[in-house]
């Protein structure tokens, strides 16, 4: 187990009708590029994505391959995203806690929503002077009669109540205090996340932008424009790759520090998909 005893926290299985997705503010604040400077070691694990994204470096089956591959080492988790997928976000987190060897958390850019949660899962947490935790409650898409929303809602109270146990848990504050931050969706810097608790130490270590920061960012917004459509998350993944194939833009497995020759066409793709579905 880990070297901080850690709960587990439980996510039923996604009920029908129901999306847990990437809040619109999250996504429009991310700054994608950022990333730790020293990122490629062999125990280093790099959420640098959408947790469930299109990309995959942000689910449990990217972390379970990692850590298969860590063994039973000490391993630091590197976390820049705008959250996500609840689920992704649990499971992730109970494959981090349940790891033998130290886990170290970096936040280097943002953890907000889901990201927080990973997190979580750290026996160390450091967060950069210009990073951020976000917390609030679950966000989800439903659609349905009155029992169908209604039963969300039961579900929701449920996941926030999990969340709210475990920063409770991590941190110095009481339960009503980290409630109330989560209604009112609260931004912690590195400042803040340590008076809470939230954060153990501070990160000392640099930053660095890589070229796709638009192209990551606009297809996060795609996908979560597409989503409010009711689009299935493998219906938006055959978009979003299309929009790349057309388009020429890497997957984030074959990104290289200079964005290809259809980066920008891919841009203005994205922009305008966006336009017309926000109308």
């Amino acid at each position: 187990m880990s070297l901080i005893k850690l709960p587990q926290l439980n996510a039923e299985t996604i009920p029908e009708k129901v999306s847990y997705e990437l809040m619109p503010q999250a996504a429009k604040e991310w700054s994608a590029g950022i990333k730790a400077q020293d990122d490629d070691n062999d125990n280093v694990i790099n959420i640098y994505d959408v947790i469930g994204g299109y990309e995959g470096n942000g689910n449990c089956e990217y972390v379970a391959k990692a850590l298969n591959r860590i063994g039973n080492n000490d391993v630091v988790v590197n976390i820049n995203s705008p959250g996500g997928s609840y689920f992704e976000g649990v499971g992730i987190y109970n494959q981090l806690s349940m790891h033998p060897g130290k886990v170290t958390v970096q936040v280097v850019g943002m953890a907000a929503s889901a990201a927080s949660v990973i997190a979580m899962a750290g026996d160390e947490i450091l967060i950069g002077s210009g990073a951020f935790l976000m917390i609030h409650n679950a966000w989800c898409l439903a659609m349905g009669n009155r029992h169908d929303l209604q039963g969300v809602i039961d579900g929701l109270s449920v996941f926030d109540k999990a969340m709210a146990d475990l920063y409770v848990q991590r941190g110095h504050l009481a339960l009503d205090e980290v409630v109330a931050m989560m209604d009112k969706e609260t931004w912690l810097d590195c400042a803040t996340a340590m008076k809470c608790g939230l954060a153990t130490g501070r990160l000392e270590v640099k930053k660095q932008a890589v070229a796709d920061d638009e192209g990551k960012q606009a297809r996060a917004l795609v996908d979560m424009a597409l989503a409010q459509q009711g689009m299935s998350r493998k219906e938006r993944r055959q978009v979003l790759s299309a929009l790349n194939k057309n388009h020429g833009m890497p997957r984030a497995a074959e990104d290289s520090a200079k964005p290809c020759a259809g980066g920008g066409d891919f841009l203005t793709s994205a922009s305008s998909l966006l336009n017309f579905l926000n109308k």
